[in-house]
């Protein structure tokens, strides 16, 4: 079923992008409890009442710009994932590149993502909202597949050492997501510079997932079975 906002007579054709736009902003400089369609508004200089006519609620409106940060990264990281005659650990590498860079170039959305639906919407939602955020864990779980996939295709090709892939994948996206939380555009930041950041990032990931500190004898290296499903 979809729920695309309808589109209102008289509204420029980038209207809702705008709204998204604005609402990520919201969104991070605020909390979501604190910010208004109001406020949203106001910094479009519209009134509530339009924003109302796209988007039926406040929490509509964050599980949209949620939903938005995970179709732009799934378009960017989804062609590198499937390129043929590309190594899997090259892949991933690129993969993470990708993301980080879409965590910077983004912010204000991926911001939002990294919040996470549950702890501010649980609860809080009715049936209807209910099915908008099945729908954006879907993205989010097809999203986080497509590395656990690259992850299971290097590991079974010998490129990284055995693992659990879906384990695996969890610090990758924990070490670069938090990106989110100390990254600021820096007055004279250029393009180059958040590539050599980007960078950084996918090396210090995939170094890690080589693993090549080995523990000391006797020291479970697996998690537990059950653990990892359950992620």
């Amino acid at each position: 079923m979809s729920h695309a906002p309808i589109p209102r007579p008289g509204d420029p054709p980038d209207r809702v992008a705008e709204i998204l736009d604005a609402a990520a902003d919201a969104f991070t400089q605020q909390t979501y409890d604190a910010t208004t369609l109001d406020q949203i508004g106001d910094a479009l200089g519209v009134t509530k009442g339009s924003i109302y006519h796209h988007y039926r609620s406040k929490a509509h409106l964050f599980t949209a710009v949620y939903q938005r940060a995970l179709e732009m990264n799934i378009a960017t990281v989804e062609p590198i994932a499937r390129q043929p005659g590309v190594r899997a650990i090259d892949r991933l590498y690129r993969m993470a590149y990708a993301h980080a860079m879409q965590v910077m170039k983004h912010l204000s959305y991926q911001r939002v993502a990294v919040q996470g639906l549950e702890s501010h919407l649980m609860g809080r939602i009715n049936e209807e909202q209910r099915a908008r955020l099945d729908e954006v864990i879907s993205l989010r779980d097809h999203y986080e597949e497509l590395f656990v996939n690259v992850l299971t295709q290097a590991i079974e090709a010998g490129e990284l050492p055995r693992q659990h892939p879906r384990l695996a994948a969890k610090p990758l996206f924990g070490a670069i997501n938090w990106t989110t939380m100390w990254y600021q555009p820096r007055p004279g930041e250029t393009a180059a510079d958040r590539e050599r950041l980007a960078t950084h990032l996918a090396r210090f990931v995939l170094s890690g997932l080589t693993q090549a500190y080995q523990p000391e004898a006797g020291a479970s290296e697996d998690a537990p079975a059950d653990a990892a499903h359950r992620l």
